[in-house]
């Protein structure tokens, strides 16, 4: 499965950085230079190349992180090969993925990664089906897990230890003990 780590943004100065919309919460680690980073490109169709219309750029399938650096709160981002600004403007809105088997499980038995938990079964715990993850939300106060219910409905479940008691990954579930009323908002 890949994962998307971030969306490239618009080109800061004229040296062929990118701004880069981080999502991860890595960023450190997953925008070290060295790293190769697959692309997908994004919604953004890209400009005109400068040599004329008809020639249409291609946003490779990989790129290579030559530096990154935080700058006023935001992630910075050099490839190796994209030297001006032509070529970051030609980057914008494409995303960077990894391949989630490259990606290290938490130390921590209580932290999952999103992809983890995305699919996995809801049930109370008598084990009456609610339903499936089918993706997490990062809200403010806590993450919600966005419960697909089998009436095609959703719910927003608070990912709190009080609502949340069991993960259990290696039997494809995830045990909720929903407060009365919490799947009917």
């Amino acid at each position: 499965m890949q994962l998307v780590i971030g969306r490239i943004g618009k080109p800061h100065g004229v040296r062929g950085e990118v701004t880069v919309e981080v999502r991860t919460d890595e960023p450190e680690a997953r925008f070290a230079p060295g790293l190769v980073l697959r692309t997908e490109p994004g919604a953004v169709p890209p400009p005109e190349p400068a040599d004329g219309p008809g020639v249409l750029f291609r946003v490779p399938a990989e790129l290579t992180i030559e530096a990154a650096r935080w700058h006023q709160g935001r992630m910075l981002v050099a490839f190796d090969g994209v030297l001006d600004r032509d070529g970051a403007e030609a980057l914008r809105g494409t995303l960077l993925v990894v391949d989630s088997a490259d990606v290290e499980p938490p130390e921590d038995p209580e932290e999952f990664h999103d992809h983890q938990l995305v699919g996995l079964a809801v049930v109370t715990p008598t084990g009456e089906r609610l339903g499936e993850v089918a993706r997490i939300d990062h809200a403010p106060s806590s993450d919600l897990l966005v419960l697909r219910r089998p009436e095609g409905r959703t719910a927003l479940i608070p990912f709190v230890r009080a609502i949340v008691p069991e993960v259990d990954l290696a039997g494809g579930r995830v045990i909720v003990d929903p407060p009365a009323g919490l799947l009917d908002l």
